[in-house]
């Protein structure tokens, strides 16, 4: 897996706006312009995850003018989806005239001229949201029909919208837990519910393939199964009636996702996960530990400390005064950050930009 990234103040100041438009140029042609171009400041992590290129972002407002010019001189045929996460964008895609605010999604063609600009362009707040850059043939969707959704917000707060958004948020949080062997196979993950989110705003679900259908259910599953952690009536039975599925089908679907974890025992290790952060938390130490095991959903302490026992080796308690001790977690001094792998670095002057730095198609 290909991760990268770029931070302003690895560049020298004079040299920030141009170094960041040569950038975003690599992945599309477009025009540039920045109010703040003098003095700018942005943050842009690149990953490749398979089929998907994944780029959480965080910039000064900057206008991005794809002119129908550059669509016939340079056209890959890519979708580019964004989540914005602060800020409010207008735009001007594909003929539709509109605005996206937090937890928008957007729909952007390499194939039409767009206009996309911050509604307030002189404020000095940062943009920030995580884009998708993706080949349009990989989505098993009508084009005719997709061409519709260009320009169109979307909400990421509900339906399989919110589910996409959890997925990109907690990838932009956390880019360095994933692991290459893991890559393509999340990159489809993302793709699948992409398609997902788009055949429901399209009502077209039933165009999609099983697998994408089957994806998209196991993930709402899961995030049904976070959300509803802390009731002890959360059973496998309760899951399956509460989507409409057959008891044998979930299990099925859980074998396909984790073989080795069955629906029980997922459930069992998110509790005590979670349990395990709270004693952790100094500003709970005052909780008992019956009220942290209630709520995540353990009924009865002792079932809570058998559990706990069973998967740490350590009772409830000894893991609370052990993780609170001065020399427990967190008394720990913090590490010195490191750099990550892929980071462009630009020690005292601005070396030439080319696509093999950050291995993407040019958009």
């Amino acid at each position: 897996m290909t991760c990268a990234l770029f931070r302003t103040e690895d560049v020298p100041r004079e040299d920030r706006f141009d170094y960041w438009r040569d950038l975003i140029r690599l992945t599309r042609t477009s025009d540039i312009i920045s109010a703040h171009s003098a003095d700018f400041w942005a943050e842009h992590r690149l990953m490749e995850l398979g089929p998907v290129v994944v780029w959480p972002s965080a910039f000064l407002p900057t206008r991005y003018r794809r002119t129908a010019k550059m669509v016939r001189q340079s056209d890959p045929e890519m979708y580019h989806l964004t989540l914005l996460l602060d800020g409010e964008l207008a735009i001007d895609h594909g003929g539709r005239y509109g605005a996206v605010g937090s937890y928008d999604l957007h729909l952007g063609d390499s194939s039409a001229p767009y206009d996309v600009r911050p509604t307030d362009d002189h404020e000095r707040r940062a943009v920030r949201g995580i884009g998708v850059d993706f080949a349009r043939a990989l989505l098993p969707l009508p084009p005719n029909e997709m061409r519709t959704l260009v320009g169109r917000g979307l909400s990421g707060r509900d339906g399989a919208g919110a589910l996409l958004a959890e997925l990109l948020v907690g990838l932009g949080r956390r880019p360095d837990t994933v692991r290459p062997a893991d890559a393509a196979r999340l990159g489809t993950v993302v793709l699948d519910l992409i398609s997902v989110c788009f055949a429901q705003a399209l009502n077209t679900e039933r165009c999609l393939p099983q697998e994408s259908r089957q994806q998209a259910l196991a993930l709402r599953i899961r995030a049904f199964i976070r959300q509803n952690l802390h009731d002890p009536e959360l059973t496998p039975s309760a899951i399956a009636e509460a989507h409409h599925i057959s008891l044998s089908y979930l299990h099925r679907i859980f074998r396909e996702q984790s073989p080795d974890v069955t629906v029980a025992a997922w459930i069992r290790g998110l509790r005590l996960e979670n349990a395990r952060h709270d004693l952790e938390d100094r500003s709970l130490r005052g909780t008992a530990i019956k009220t942290v095991a209630a709520r995540w959903g353990f009924a009865r302490a002792s079932d809570f400390t058998r559990a706990f026992r069973s998967a740490y080796g350590i009772s409830p308690r000894e893991h609370r005064l052990q993780a609170l001790l001065p020399s427990g977690p967190a008394e720990r001094p913090r590490e010195s950050p490191q750099r990550a792998p892929g980071r462009v670095r630009v020690p005292g002057g601005r070396p030439a930009l080319s696509v093999a730095d950050w291995g993407v198609c040019r958009m």
